[in-house]
């Protein structure tokens, strides 16, 4: 008789193998999240560069020697470089932080001036004068 014995099969709980894995409903990404909001601050830098680079072509050029400030040509060229710097690298690249400090210095120093000899806008004039 050729007839093999089977041992019982015993279960006390579930078993190890049948077990199934562990899954999460959403992958955990730690990072994604900060670099999106590098890329952000990237693309808002841009958008302010491109501003920058177009009012300064819309300005007389004298009006920049009369500020006392670099020339119009000067200005559109740092502009337009800092621009597309940040747009074909990143706001963490080398040229990053420098792309940046001159769109801020623009807009801090340069603009104010530039449209005070202008006779710009000021933040409280109105149309028949300062309110």
């Amino acid at each position: 008789m050729g007839s093999t014995v089977q041992p019982p099969s015993v279960t006390v709980g579930p078993s190890l193998l049948s077990r199934p894995e562990a899954t999460y409903p959403a992958r955990v990404d730690l990072l994604g999240g900060l670099f999106s909001l590098v890329q952000l601050a990237t693309y808002v830098f841009v958008v302010f560069g491109l501003f920058g680079f177009i009012e300064v072509l819309t300005r007389r050029a004298e009006a920049f020697v009369a500020a006392g400030k670099l020339t119009k040509p000067a200005w559109a060229a740092i502009l337009g470089v800092s621009m597309l710097l940040l747009y074909r690298y990143s706001f963490l690249s080398f040229f990053g932080p420098l792309a940046i400090v001159a769109i801020i210095v623009y807009f801090v120093d340069v603009r104010p001036a530039v449209r005070r000899v202008t006779g710009g806008s000021g933040g409280n004039e109105g149309p028949y004068g300062p309110w």
